[in-house]
């Protein structure tokens, strides 16, 4: 069985198989699609352990924000190509602010408490989960987030139903719960845990060494969380360490509608 993943788009739903990369939009009561074939040069790369996190990592921030811009447009309606320094540009704010937001912040709100090693990094590993659901949880309040959260769980249904070899139909998709453990919420709640652990093992006195040896380890992080999520998808005695991205879950999706699911299940066979 082919393995599927997706992520949730303004008005719609993204959809990835090993071959298809397919994107299916809510416009004016219809249903718009766009698929592609998915660039196979980094095959090989995604067969070695470790390795393959950073790749599946950096494969799918480029799909994922070129997917959401695209989505953006149509919602807008917008009829116009994205450009390369557009992409680009949008990929860079976004590490931008996320390193501020979740690498930056919990280290200087550290430096306010403590300076001892064990406890300023335990410190700066709470600081930046509640940071992170603090973000998740305040966005959570906009009305156009609300409805790409429950784009999400549309996803997470209609991927539940194809692993479970159901027909792909708006009843049986209902079936299904909006949380699912390859989630990439579950992926960064991982990398929190990883990094508290990592971190813990580099020290320096300087505060600014201590920032750039958490941007230099990223890949690392990045690479050992992908590995864990991997194996505890493959290994049921291991399920336990899905349940706090599970839990996460329970902020970044919703019960989607009859519509949102009819997209989903669009999105779905395009790459089937």
């Amino acid at each position: 069985m082919k393995e599927i993943g997706g992520q949730a788009l303004i008005e719609g739903v993204l959809m990835l198989s090993p071959e298809k990369i397919a994107i299916a939009l809510r416009k004016n009561k219809k249903i718009i699609t766009k698929v592609e074939k998915r660039n196979q040069s980094t095959k090989i790369l995604k067969k070695i352990p470790f390795l393959r996190g950073l790749v599946a990592l950096i494969e799918m921030l480029y799909i994922g924000t070129k997917a959401l811009l695209y989505s953006t447009e149509v919602s807008a309606g917008e009829d116009e190509e994205i450009t390369k320094t557009e992409l680009s540009l949008t990929l860079l704010l976004s590490i931008i602010i996320g390193v501020g937001l979740f690498i930056a912040l919990p280290l200087y709100l550290t430096k306010l408490f403590t300076s001892e090693r064990i406890a300023f990094n335990i410190l700066d590993g709470i600081f930046r989960i509640i940071i992170f659901i603090t973000y998740i949880f305040v966005i959570g309040f906009s009305k156009e987030i609300k409805r790409v959260y429950q784009y999400h769980g549309a996803e997470h249904m209609a991927v539940h139903c194809h692993e479970s070899k159901k027909a792909l139909t708006v009843n049986n998709v209902k079936q299904f719960p909006p949380e699912h453990p390859r989630c990439g919420t579950a992926f960064l709640l991982i990398v929190l845990m990883v990094s508290i652990l990592l971190f813990s093992l580099v020290w320096h006195e300087s505060w600014l060494i201590k920032f750039i040896q958490r941007i230099v380890l990223i890949p690392v992080v990045a690479s050992i969380s992908y590995e864990i999520l991997k194996v505890s998808a493959k290994f049921k005695f291991l399920k336990f360490l899905t349940y706090p991205g599970l839990w996460l879950q329970k902020l970044t999706t919703r019960q989607p509608s009859k519509d949102q699911i009819e997209v989903a299940i669009t999105a779905i066979k395009k790459v089937l």
